[in-house]
């Protein structure tokens, strides 16, 4: 297979900058998992270069040797600046912050906190499937809430999983995908303030994962947990990971609503997990890198339409509603009678890897999750890759 994109490095759009020769140099998971002829559109990577001020930041900070142990509230000053400026958002308070390794680590110490061994945790599914692994592996069980056909909150399933949960009497907690993460879908404020008077009546307490929160449309606008009425005991995890590409420069943050005290039984050793090159790099994204993802949301505002268009015209059997949150694409493909794992059809006769949507939970099976966060170009291609496999 002989396709080979472009580059356009001046091109306002940073999806649109690096070519396929300069993508396969890069050494991290989404590149080198597969062999060359497969073009992958799966793990939470985005195909662009680093932002300008974060790559400044960290070039001055290597030839300082600023490399030691991180120290200081910049990240969640810089936060707090960016949700204020970005959502109208003025309640995220420093001082009920933590800095934790990365946004699922951050969960998992905020969960040791509100449950104990075999206590439940409730989740949308599908969703995304470290949810599963990671509840698991701390020795929690999970209880699934379906999202509803339209792939928002069921609120009749959410109640049901409530029930069940307290039913023994123990400690629960729900663990809120904020955006979704396989859907994109953004909860809206009505939506989130349910959330929080359910999780009340039942004595819930809510774990928000809010990774995905710079990564919406800016026609819609993300609405933080923490901000909505009845929220006051609930936590939510942030981090400028997905959104400026950063997932290997490891760093978090994990906030506090004023009713929550939880964060200060954290161990203190917890906060020594974060880089301190990360910590430089995710304060600078959020503090001056809002221009550069500007043009990111506009070209993946850009890349839902075309993804939209192309499915329609050579897959219109492919159920897909474009999302107004995170570069991710929930594609049903039962309808091509593919069996429970249309990714191995795609990634065997069309050398395109996607994520397998049965790691999701109930409701994943039959479905894929692609990656939106690259070029116009690869996903053309992609496309074309799938439904010749079909063929």
């Amino acid at each position: 297979m002989d396709f080979v994109p472009r580059a356009h490095p001046d091109d306002p759009n940073p999806l649109r900058r690096l070519s396929l020769g300069a993508l396969r140099r890069r050494t991290s998971m989404k590149w080198r998992t597969y062999p060359d002829d497969v073009l992958p559109l799966w793990v939470a990577e985005m195909d662009v270069p680093l932002a300008e001020p974060v790559a400044a930041a960290i070039t001055d900070a290597v030839a300082l040797g600023d490399t030691g142990y991180p120290a200081g509230t910049a990240y969640a000053r810089a936060l707090a600046g960016f949700a204020r400026t970005r959502w109208g958002w003025d309640g995220l308070a420093v001082e009920r912050t933590a800095i934790v390794p990365d946004v699922m680590l951050g969960i998992v110490e905020v969960l040791k906190q509100l449950t104990g061994p075999g206590d439940p945790v409730v989740v949308n599914c599908p969703v995304y499937p470290p949810f599963y692994q990671f509840v698991t592996h701390m020795d929690r069980r999970v209880v699934e809430a379906p999202l509803g056909a339209d792939l928002r909150i069921d609120f009749a399933a959410l109640e049901g999983a409530f029930r069940r949960a307290v039913a023994d009497g123990g400690r629960a907690a729900y663990l809120l995908c904020s955006p979704h993460n396989p859907t994109g879908t953004v909860h809206g404020a009505e939506e989130l303030s349910a959330v929080a008077a359910l999780a009340d009546r039942y004595g819930v307490r809510v774990v928000a994962d809010e990774i995905h929160a710079p990564v919406v449309s800016l026609d819609t606008g993300f609405v933080p947990y923490l901000s909505v009425p009845g929220a006051e005991a609930g936590l939510s995890l942030m981090s400028a990971s997905k959104a400026w590409n950063l997932a290997g420069l490891k760093a978090a943050l994990a906030l506090a609503g004023p009713a929550a005290d939880d964060l200060a039984r954290i161990p203190e050793e917890v906060s020594h997990g974060p880089s301190h090159l990360g910590i430089i790099a995710h304060t600078a994204a959020l503090r001056d890198g809002g221009d550069w993802l500007d043009a990111v949301l506009r070209g993946l505002d850009d890349n839902r339409r075309l993804l939209d268009g192309l499915l329609a015209e050579r897959l219109p059997a492919v159920r897909y509603r474009p999302a107004a949150g995170t570069y991710l694409a929930w594609l049903d493909c039962r309808p091509l009678g593919l069996g429970d794992d249309p990714a191995a059809v795609f990634l065997a006769r069309g050398r395109v890897a996607l994520s397998p949507g049965a790691g999701f939970g109930t409701g994943g099976a039959g479905h894929v999750r692609l990656n939106l966060a690259t070029s116009p170009e690869l996903l053309t291609e992609a496309v074309r890759r799938m439904a010749a496999a079909l063929a």
